[in-house]
């Protein structure tokens, strides 16, 4: 038989920079994958960080998990929105305390008929701009802080953040699923 045709074999993937202290791997624990999972979502989604942190990790990490029947997709749900959340208000709000000090800025001060335009904007559309931020890698981490410095509503940014990071989260889950029955 000719070498070009035989079948290549597939490595598996090595996951061994996920080795604890004690040795246990931490994805073969459940509360750990959990905590790994809300903590990616996290990254992914606070102000600065989530620029570096790219959502491929996490649907690698969950389509694993799901392969390997580690946690439920519900779980990894929870998990995830939770995380998507927690990054997504910390950003919100550190847009909230840091936005009213922007505008005595120097830069402010010199745009203030753009940035007036702007944030009349995000007060007419902002509703939108938070689900289509969540679905947007490139700006996932931007928008909660720049709806909080525009003096967004809290109350209205915590009801449509939590709908769109529980479809986002909805989606992740799929999404891992389908990655899962394609390998």
């Amino acid at each position: 038989m000719n070498s070009c045709y035989k079948k290549r074999r597939r490595n598996p993937i090595d996951l061994s920079f996920f080795t604890s202290i004690g040795g246990e791997s931490t994805l073969s624990n459940a509360h750990s994958a959990l905590l790994l999972v809300f903590m990616l979502a996290c990254f992914e989604s606070l102000i600065g960080i989530g620029l570096f942190v790219s959502g491929v990790f996490l649907l690698g990490i969950a389509s694993y998990l799901l392969s390997q029947e580690l946690i439920s997709g519900t779980q990894l749900a929870i998990s995830a929105a939770a995380g998507a959340m927690l990054g997504d208000h910390v950003g919100f709000f550190f847009g909230r305390f840091l936005g009213p000090r922007l505008h005595h800025t120097r830069l402010f001060i010199r745009h203030a008929d753009r940035i007036l335009k702007t944030e009349n904007m995000i007060a007419r559309w902002g509703g939108i701009a938070v689900p289509i931020g969540r679905f947007v890698p490139a700006i996932r981490s931007i928008v909660p802080a720049l709806l909080g410095t525009s003096g967004f509503a809290p109350n209205r940014f915590i009801l449509i953040d939590t709908l769109s990071c529980a479809t986002w989260a909805g989606a992740l889950v799929l999404l891992a699923t389908g990655v899962d029955k394609l390998v």
